[in-house]
């Protein structure tokens, strides 16, 4: 087999579709292939070609997103697919190698992706960055604790979502740099979010929304579906599968949750995609009654280590010397000095002994500051030099409040 690779054009498209719903195993309907186009950028797109037939694709956004200290761009890594008839024939290593050669020469020094299965991407370099939780709490495990926050200023409004977008977007902003992983919504974004057709349904009926305000402005909204049903004997057993909340403030937040929570004929309120600090962990009277599951969010890779590392503020000083392996993307693997804290950083080659030594993926995992570097030292994945440098450079990269992007690309 010969390879050529080239950028993707809008001619293309049927073809990239096509291969999506190989790759994927569901067929793309219409209206999501609409959405997909609306976010689409051709010109950041890579397709491998056998011959004349698409064989493999993936692609990037370009996204603003919130790392600890603020925001930076980061290249979305997204519609990473191979036709089932190319598996394990090196098509997947060849798109992944050129898109991190084309990252590097084109400026953005940390990439970022949501795993469709989680062992394909550490090979690469990506290390699980962020996770999230999924809630199935019963109405009647939804009781709030005496100290929960009240503004009696606050009043809910219910609104369709379509007239209420202006909102939402307003109050996203407020929050968009509170939480690493967060990142910046286009347009195209939005109308996914808020996209009502009766595929996105489930059978959970319309998109629904609801506005936390007071006298002078939103403080916080959630969107929602509810799927009505009943037991054999006529009791309610609806359930209220949540798709967004965010509150300006803890009363505001608290609010649309007792809304939420609140809802007549509805049975249990099913939220996934929700952050490991939600601040509801700690507004429930029984926090068991979330009965929560985990699973991982963002993967991130540092394309760039030198520049990665200088781009984000830490949350103590540290001067260290880490030897990073990168066997994928050789210009990484090598000793870098980082000397940062609360006010900046600065990273650059370092020559003499390295005080620690760590594969490029749990840097990335790293990165956003919530995950730990003791238990890969632990399990002997991280190697130190020097005692105390993990301990040091774990506590300067950790960074409240976790992070969590919530929402795939």
């Amino acid at each position: 087999m010969s390879l050529s690779l080239r950028p993707l054009t809008e001619t293309d498209w049927p073809d990239w579709m096509r291969l999506n719903a190989e790759a994927f195993g569901s067929a793309v309907l219409p209206h999501r292939a609409e959405l997909y186009l609306g976010v689409t950028e051709f010109g950041r797109s890579l397709g491998a070609f056998d011959g004349g037939r698409l064989v493999g694709v993936t692609a990037v956004c370009g996204l603003t997103m919130t790392v600890p200290g603020g925001p930076i761009p980061v290249a979305g890594v997204t519609a990473v697919g191979v036709l089932p008839s190319h598996r394990r024939r090196g098509v997947l290593s060849t798109l992944m190698r050129r898109q991190l050669d084309d990252l590097r020469d084109g400026g953005e020094a940390v990439a970022a992706l949501y795993a469709s299965e989680s062992a394909i991407y550490g090979r690469f370099g990506y290390g699980r960055a962020a996770d999230n939780f999924f809630f199935d709490i019963p109405r009647h495990g939804g009781a709030f604790t005496g100290d929960a926050p009240v503004d009696p200023a606050l009043r809910l409004r219910l609104v369709d979502p379509a007239e209420g977008r202006p909102v939402f977007e307003k109050v996203f902003e407020g929050v968009l740099e509170s939480r690493p992983g967060l990142y910046a919504r286009t347009p195209g974004r939005w109308n996914g979010v808020l996209s009502d057709h009766e595929a996105d349904q489930g059978g959970a009926g319309p998109l629904r929304a609801v506005i936390a305000e007071d006298d002078h402005s939103p403080r916080g909204y959630a969107l929602f579906r509810i799927k009505a049903d009943a037991t054999p004997h006529d009791l309610p057993d609806g359930e209220l599968r949540l798709k967004e909340i965010f509150g300006l403030d803890p009363a505001a937040y608290a609010l649309l949750w007792r809304h939420v929570l609140d809802r007549d004929l509805v049975a249990r309120v099913r939220a996934a995609h929700r952050p490991v600090d939600d601040p509801l962990i700690h507004l429930l009277a029984e926090p068991r009654r979330l009965n929560a599951g985990w699973t991982d969010d963002l993967w991130v890779r540092l394309v760039d280590v030198g520049r990665a590392l200088t781009a984000r503020r830490y949350s103590a000083p540290v001067e260290v010397v880490i030897e990073v392996e990168d066997p994928f993307c050789p210009w990484n693997a090598r000793r870098w000095r980082l000397s940062a804290g609360p006010s900046g950083a600065r990273c650059v080659p370092a020559d003499g002994p390295a005080d620690l030594t760590l594969p490029v993926t749990l840097l990335g995992a790293a990165y956003l500051g919530g995950r730990a570097l003791a238990a890969p030292l632990a399990a002997g994945v991280v190697r130190e030099t020097r005692e105390g440098a993990v301990r040091e450079l774990s506590t300067a990269m950790s960074w409240d409040p976790a992070p969590w992007a919530g929402l795939g690309f």
